[in-house]
């Protein structure tokens, strides 16, 4: 048995590319059950990710559906549709990220499935809340980040509009997703009701976005404009040293007047314009010219020593490379070593948070396309005669693994 928190829930997952493997990752990671249904295609990520050991296996796709079982079923298929079918009876969640008319064309509207089961937590994930004009758009990360105001947080920064580089929306919403799930799922214990979850980007990127950044029109009439002013100052970034870079940021009372001890400015503790919390935000540009000046005379070793003796939170810049030989993360064993059955040696990242109540306790790499096809339908009750059929007709693939 895998352990965990989540085990003994079983998870149908429809999803593809970032957003919904990440939140089906979480559930499978804390011991949900989380069987992945791809197309005879597979997962589109599993081939937009560069170079791979073998094809279909991406670097990315790896990170993101470990703990995974997967089947692959033709679902315009007849016989492919029935199986989806019988897992789902079988089912506590399922989870999926088309656009809802496309579910709905393919019979696996919220309705259609609670017919095959009354209890079962069913989310979808989709672009653009299904009241709106917007509802039949298609959507990705960078369409939401750039509808969303995110891209316009670096334009009121730095004067031009850029997408946060990395998949920020479909991380936060997967995040989401997971909590909505569990949310769900403590629901259905007290009630024994399943339950339809609508999960739109666009909606929960704007509140993403604006709960820092609505800021003074955050009042009937509005105080001010949008955009928190110390957020958006173009010197809120790493400073240079004489060397390099740190990341320091310097808050409270105690903390800035230890800063100002640090960089040799006493004086600077009764200046009128930093001597308190609102001063400071009130004088930010101010502050952060104050900042630059002093970091840039010493080297980032000699400002971080001198900081940590004063308890001033401040860090190394580390880039995506130096990350990896973080000395921190050495000391939590953060990146493990672990051997795929198809890749090789592969670098894994452990999970961050620990549970003193059981976590899980195996790890299962990522699966090829379609590796767990027979035990599924087997599970399922479907015989040996009846998987050869399907196999043959094309209805499921089988993409087990052979043992050498």
């Amino acid at each position: 048995m895998a352990g965990g928190p989540l085990e003994g829930v079983r998870v149908v997952d429809l999803t593809s590319v970032v957003v919904g493997p990440l939140a089906t990752q979480i559930l499978a990671d804390h011991g949900a059950d989380v069987i992945k249904v791809e197309s005879k295609a597979g997962d589109l990520v599993r081939v937009m990710n560069g170079a791979s050991v073998t094809p279909g296996m991406g670097a990315k796709f790896l990170h993101l559906n470990r703990n995974k079982r997967s089947i692959a079923l033709d679902l315009k298929n007849p016989a492919g549709h029935d199986a989806l079918k019988r897992l789902l009876a079988r089912a506590d969640v399922m989870i999926w990220n088309n656009r809802p008319p496309s579910m709905a064309r393919m019979k696996l509207a919220y309705e259609d499935v609670r017919a095959v089961n009354p209890k079962l937590i069913y989310c979808g994930m989709f672009g653009f809340g299904q009241d709106g004009r917007y509802r039949d758009k298609p959507a990705y990360d960078t369409i939401i980040q750039g509808a969303g105001g995110m891209a316009a947080l670096h334009h009121r920064a730095m004067g031009e509009p850029r997408y946060v580089p990395m998949v920020v929306a479909d991380k936060a919403v997967g995040l989401i997703a997971v909590q909505m799930i569990v949310m769900a799922l403590y629901r259905r214990t007290r009630t024994g009701e399943g339950c339809s979850i609508e999960i739109p980007m666009f909606e929960n990127l704007v509140k993403f976005v604006l709960e820092e950044h609505l800021y003074l029109k955050t009042f009937d009439p509005p105080l001010g404009p949008t955009g928190d002013p110390r957020l958006l100052d173009p010197a809120n970034r790493p400073i240079p040293t004489r060397d390099g870079w740190i990341c320091i940021s310097a808050n409270t009372n105690a903390q800035a007047f230890a800063f100002f001890d640090a960089i040799g400015r006493p004086e600077l503790k009764t200046d009128p314009r930093f001597s308190s919390v609102e001063a400071r935000f009130a004088n930010v540009t101010e502050y952060f010219r104050v900042r630059m000046e002093a970091l840039e005379k010493k080297t980032t070793a000699e400002w971080l020593e001198a900081f940590d003796r004063c308890d001033v939170p401040a860090m190394p810049f580390r880039t995506l490379d130096s990350v990896l030989e973080d000395p921190h993360l050495v000391d939590v064993g953060f990146f493990e070593m672990k051997d795929h059955p198809t890749e090789g040696k592969t670098r894994n990242m452990r999970l961050p948070n620990k549970w003193s109540c059981g976590a899980r306790n195996d790890w299962n790499p990522a699966p090829k396309l379609g590796q767990h096809s027979i035990e599924v339908l087997r599970e399922v009750g479907y015989d040996e005669t009846a998987i050869a059929a399907m196999i043959a007709s094309g209805a499921a693939v089988d993409g087990r693994i052979e043992k050498s």
